[in-house]
């Protein structure tokens, strides 16, 4: 089942609240997310009922078939604001965990001085999201061909449009909470989910699926969050 629509928009006020569900891992349980841009920089954070990123996946030992689990911020942005092919997908922020692979090549964030072991600390991306109803949530990462598709500079040049952008994610109690370098910001719409996503266990595409959804802010993916101008 499809679970993003652009064409379900609506406006709201900012933040975008939701109520806490006792069914749910609190560390998913999305309470509210807001998003903020002082016109350089944006800001978006999430509160959850639990321990924000106190849950990752268990490593498999492998690529093919290993587990992600994110903490994503849809957005209503033009891919081509950092670096992607402009109208080829739905821009996601995202925070991410996932201990089989490091897809941040240019950056150590466990300053252990390998950049190449780091994927099981929590690490920032953006991501290019389309549909796929091979996908089980029916969306997944874009799949791309590095050195043919437009990829922003510090893509990990993986087949998938992903971006990692090197800025430190914040986790922080009950918030999930990243800073990027964005302008012109202002009044894009946003949402906020905790997924699941897989890498694809034959190694082709489509490579990275989103497998599953914790929770959505909205309720309905309905990206009603506003980006504000900080004042």
């Amino acid at each position: 089942m499809l679970l993003f629509s652009l064409s379900a928009l609506t406006l709201a006020l900012h933040p975008v609240n939701s109520p806490a569900n006792e069914a749910l891992d609190p560390a998913f349980d999305i309470t509210q997310a807001t998003a903020s841009t002082d016109g350089r920089l944006t800001t978006f954070a999430m509160e959850v009922a639990g321990l924000a990123g106190s849950q990752k996946p268990q490593a498999i030992g492998q690529l093919t078939g290993a587990k992600v689990t994110a903490y994503v911020w849809p957005t209503s942005l033009n891919p081509d604001l950092v670096g992607f092919e402009a109208d080829s997908g739905i821009l996601a922020l995202a925070i991410t965990a996932h201990p089989d692979f490091d897809d941040t090549p240019l950056f150590d964030e466990n300053n252990d001085g390998d950049p190449a072991n780091d994927g099981a600390d929590w690490h920032s991306h953006w991501a290019v999201l389309v549909q796929d109803e091979a996908c089980g949530a029916g969306l997944k990462v874009r799949d791309v061909s590095p050195g043919v598709d437009l990829l922003p500079a510090t893509a990990p040049m993986l087949p998938i449009a992903l971006d990692s952008p090197g800025m430190s994610p914040v986790l922080d109690g009950a918030v999930a909470r990243i800073t990027v370098p964005l302008s012109n910001s202002e009044s894009a719409h946003f949402d906020a989910v905790t997924a699941e996503m897989q890498v694809n266990e034959a190694g082709e595409a489509p490579l990275l699926c989103v497998t599953g959804v914790h929770d959505v802010a909205s309720g309905d993916l309905s990206l009603p969050g506003i980006i504000m101008a900080e004042h």
